[in-house]
């Protein structure tokens, strides 16, 4: 019997060689359905696919909308967080700085997809040891969603959490500690502790606890 996880898969799967024979290889339905499909095998672990098909997405996006367009943005954001998670860093980061810049014109500096953008290119700059650049950028992005969207968002939640990261790395482990604890809270308040997201954080907490320096 196949799992849960695999069923989507193959519906997916199928979803996409349907509109592929129908629409085209390069009709925006298919690409996003090809997006969805790159996002289960993203789940599952399976990146070296699911950077094969980002990276076909952002072509066929390119030529249907341009560089500039929303939809092309976020595919590039999308391939770009494969291939930091993948150790391709600075590949990672001359995207992501890209995509910053595009929703900036595109959405504000304020606007929730430009501070997620922010928030991304935050995380590839801590794992290439940039912490205080990392810094400065969760910062401003947490004041700004704390402020416009509220702390229990999620968009919040992510960047008070990564916040946390880098002050950890960087030896502020008191402070660290306690703002992942209100993270840890605020999740559990807003959708249980049982939520995926929640049981991160907390695992992250424990990891924290059992660090010999802190």
């Amino acid at each position: 019997m196949m799992s849960d996880a695999a069923e989507e898969r193959a519906r997916l799967e199928r979803l996409v060689a349907e509109m592929r024979g129908t629409l085209g290889e390069e009709h925006l339905a298919t690409l996003s359905a090809m997006l969805d499909l790159a996002d289960r095998l993203w789940a599952e672990g399976r990146l070296i696919a699911a950077r094969k098909i980002e990276t076909q997405v952002v072509a066929g996006r390119r030529r249907a909308l341009g560089e500039e367009h929303f939809d092309t943005l976020k595919a590039i954001g999308k391939l770009a967080v494969t291939m930091a998670a993948q150790g391709d860093l600075i590949g990672a980061r001359e995207l992501q700085e890209r995509v910053v810049e595009g929703m900036r014109r595109l959405d504000g500096d304020n606007g929730r997809d430009t501070l997620r953008a922010i928030n991304n290119l935050a995380g590839t700059l801590s794992a290439q040891g940039d912490l205080d650049a990392a810094l400065e950028l969760l910062e401003s992005v947490v004041a700004v969603t704390c402020r416009e969207f509220g702390e229990p968002d999620p968009d919040s939640l992510a960047a008070l959490g990564n916040l946390a990261a880098v002050l950890w790395q960087q030896g502020d482990r008191d402070e660290a500690y306690a703002l992942q604890q209100h993270v840890v809270e605020l999740r559990c308040r807003a959708s249980g502790d049982r939520d995926p997201a929640a049981c991160a954080a907390v695992e992250v907490l424990e990891m924290m606890e059992r660090d010999p320096g802190y």
